[in-house]
């Protein structure tokens, strides 16, 4: 999905607001304008709550797994594909509805994906067998590939300044979530059971569809269509909300701005011209966009920034099951004097561990800027590593949750600020202008993304599958190896962007990184 640019020439003030046809200004500066006020504050409310959503269905699979392992006699394979469908399910969401809401708008593209995510989750409740259960969860993953539509719809009507910390703000919505489904769990679960856990957390995809009738398009989108004058509507709205007035001039489509802009700055228009001329003569030359990735400036970039992607999501998704599967009382494989004593599922000691993605969002908060992205996600990698070392062999279940506490903690900083980075390092120069230069930079950073999502369904393979096969060494060692190599790989990366300042026309594109997650 592409943002316009916002790179606007300054002229004069004049005291006629908007008779002065001379006098413009953009969506981008409209906000600068009215600020982050009520009205963001009831964005991020309603955004938000999507996210929550979302955290509920993915968390609840590592609940689900095990219970319907026991009440529908699965194998250790059969468990898996519950997760890995959703995924898969995602993959294919995140595509389609990305160019529902190019084509359509922001709001018709996440009433969609709310409304899928809602029906089928709710469906899946009432699965009478295993295979009407897979194709359901698979639809609920197909909605829940659109919530980054959500998350961009948020990010613009967010000052550009203020992005990069509400990015963070917003991420704490999924950890929400993620603690709320282990609190849900822990009490519908014994009682009830996995039919009530599912019907209940498809209960907040639904609030996005009662209040829907009260949100508003993204005005970034309507001047991106040239409805200028529906955007100023809604501009106004948001600064008579936040108490402020919007800039003196007529609002403009940033496509006029462009057409009547003459760069300050001979040196960027000499780079931009050099570098995207180069891709769009390649364009010409019908060479495709895949393709471009693998060219010899930008396989470099685009294979690490893969295996990245690649090793947080199977990390991150996999740290999410074993949890379930170490604490699981039935694992016949742990020895007997290891056995807690309860034989069920122990959601205590879910739900504790769940609560270590605050720490991460904290440090990944505090970290991200004083030691720069790439020290921060190196140094967490690493840390992973060393806290599921001793988990190679059977411990303690105390000792197990602590140890999976904190490589908790290690992988949702490396989670959070992978995101951040990745569309960053697409913005600055380095050999191109950017990593990824214009033409190409929505791919490169959506098919990463992708590539992320594939690590989420091969995960379950190897949290639950290995695990139930007694190999619970081999698994660590493996998660071991991927963690580790993506630790390396972003020491590898070509530069750091913290504290390196973003080219103008592509500070929105800042957004991106959440519609490819």
């Amino acid at each position: 999905m592409n943002f316009p640019s916002t790179l606007i020439q300054k002229r004069s003030p004049s005291s006629n607001v908007m008779g002065d046809k001379g006098q413009r200004y953009s969506v981008d500066d409209a906000l600068a304008a009215v600020g982050f006020g009520k009205f963001q504050i009831l964005v991020l409310g309603y955004a938000g709550m999507g996210w929550v959503s979302e955290a509920m269905e993915m968390m609840l699979l590592s609940f689900v797994g095990p219970a319907l392992e026991s009440a529908w006699n699965l194998s250790s394979h059969e468990e898996s594909m519950i997760t890995s469908v959703v995924f898969a399910g995602m993959l294919v969401g995140a595509y389609s509805w990305g160019v529902v809401s190019d084509k359509h708008g922001r709001r018709k593209g996440f009433l969609i994906t709310a409304t899928v995510t809602c029906v089928a989750g709710f469906l899946s409740a009432l699965a009478p067998n295993y295979i009407c259960l897979i194709i359901l969860r698979c639809l609920v993953g197909v909605g829940l590939g659109g919530g980054p539509v959500l998350s961009s719809w948020f990010l613009e009507f967010i000052p550009a300044p203020s992005r990069g910390t509400w990015m963070v703000v917003f991420s704490a919505f999924w950890t929400i979530g993620t603690i709320f489904e282990a609190s849900i769990a822990w009490f519908v679960m014994p009682t009830l059971g996995w039919r009530w856990l599912l019907a209940i957390s498809s209960l907040p995809s639904s609030l996005l569809l009662i209040f829907y009738r009260v949100v508003p398009e993204s005005p970034r989108y309507l001047c991106l269509k040239g409805r200028t004058t529906e955007a100023l509507r809604i501009l106004e709205k948001v600064a008579k909300i936040n108490g402020q007035t919007l800039p003196p001039g007529i609002l403009v489509s940033d496509h006029e701005i462009q057409l009547n802009e003459k760069s300050a700055e001979a040196e960027d228009a000499h780079l931009l011209s050099h570098n995207d001329g180069t891709i769009d003569r390649s364009l010409k030359q019908n060479v495709s966009t895949m393709a471009l990735l693998f060219s010899p400036e930008l396989i470099k970039p685009t294979l690490l920034l893969w295996v990245v992607f690649f090793g947080n999501a199977f990390s991150y998704y996999g740290l999410v099951l074993l949890t379930t599967e170490l604490h699981n009382g039935r694992n016949s494989c742990v020895p007997t004097h290891l056995q807690p004593q309860h034989q069920e599922l122990s959601y205590k000691d879910i739900f504790i561990t769940s609560f270590a993605e605050f720490p991460g969002l904290i440090i990944s908060a505090f970290t991200i800027d004083k030691l720069g992205r790439k020290l921060s996600m190196s140094i967490m990698f690493f840390l992973c590593c060393i806290f599921l070392l001793p988990l190679v062999s059977h411990q303690p279940q105390a000792v197990t949750t602590a140890l999976l506490f904190m490589a908790r903690i290690c992988i949702t900083t490396t989670f959070t600020v992978v995101y951040i980075y990745a569309p960053e390092a697409s913005l600055l120069t380095w050999k191109f202008p950017r990593i990824y230069p214009t033409a190409v930079r929505t791919t490169g950073v959506g098919v990463g993304s992708s590539v992320g999502r594939i690590g989420g369904m091969t995960c379950p393979l190897v949290a639950v599958g290995l695990i139930h096969g007694c190999h619970q060494t081999a698994a660590i060692i493996l998660f071991e190896f991927v963690i580790f190599a993506s630790g390396v790989c972003v020491l590898l990366f070509p530069f750091e962007t913290s504290g390196r300042e973003l080219t103008d026309s592509a500070v929105p594109e800042k957004a991106n990184m959440i519609i490819a997650t």
